[in-house]
């Protein structure tokens, strides 16, 4: 089985000592994971940022077996907030928060792309209800109707608890899921 698709990088996490098992969101495909054999090498390292875009070519012996990718970076993301911790830990809640709540292998491109823009617009002033409304859309892409919109005047901080709930209720409590740490710290940030 083979499939080549653009992706954006959710996780990663040490295989042995020179490969890595990652975690991605494609178009096409949807939540894939797999090996990256060279991973950790010096040349390869610096590129697996979580959010960073990138052409995955995925290899199996078939459909239901781990396979493994060749990578190269379209596009970095998450070194043009290395200097800003909100920015940067938004895109590790929103990487965290897709990681546990996408099924493997369902294509949503709908989700996709929002999540797409949620990344590209991460520069402009008003990132963070941009973030709140991503969280609102991706809640209702998964079954839930919250049938409301953050207006400019509402309070960030109870956005972001407000969005915590749903997604404690309807996701996290009913399937035994850990809430995700950068989710946590970023709400921390608006206290």
């Amino acid at each position: 089985m083979y499939w080549k698709d653009e992706g954006y990088l959710l996780s990663k996490n040490n295989f042995d000592e020179n490969s890595i098992i990652i975690e991605a969101f494609t178009l096409e495909h949807g939540k894939y994971s797999g090996i990256v054999y060279g991973g950790l090498s010096r040349k390869q390292k610096g590129k697996f940022q979580i959010g960073n875009k990138f052409l995955l070519n995925w290899k199996s012996k078939n459909e239901n077996k781990s396979g493994y990718f060749n990578i190269e970076l379209i596009k970095p993301i998450s070194p043009f907030f290395f200097d800003d911790k909100k920015r940067s830990v938004c895109i590790l809640s929103a990487a965290s928060i897709l990681k546990i709540l996408l099924p493997e292998r369902q294509i949503n491109k709908k989700v996709y792309n929002s999540f797409e823009n949620l990344l590209f617009d991460l520069r402009s002033n008003n990132w963070i209800k941009l973030y709140i409304n991503w969280e609102l859309l991706l809640i209702k892409e998964l079954g839930f109707e919250p049938n409301l919109k953050i207006s400019n005047n509402d309070n960030t901080k109870k956005a972001l608890t407000f969005n915590r709930n749903l997604l404690m209720e309807n996701f996290i409590i009913p399937n035994r899921l850990k809430f995700p740490l950068f989710r946590s710290i970023l709400e921390n940030y608006f206290l």
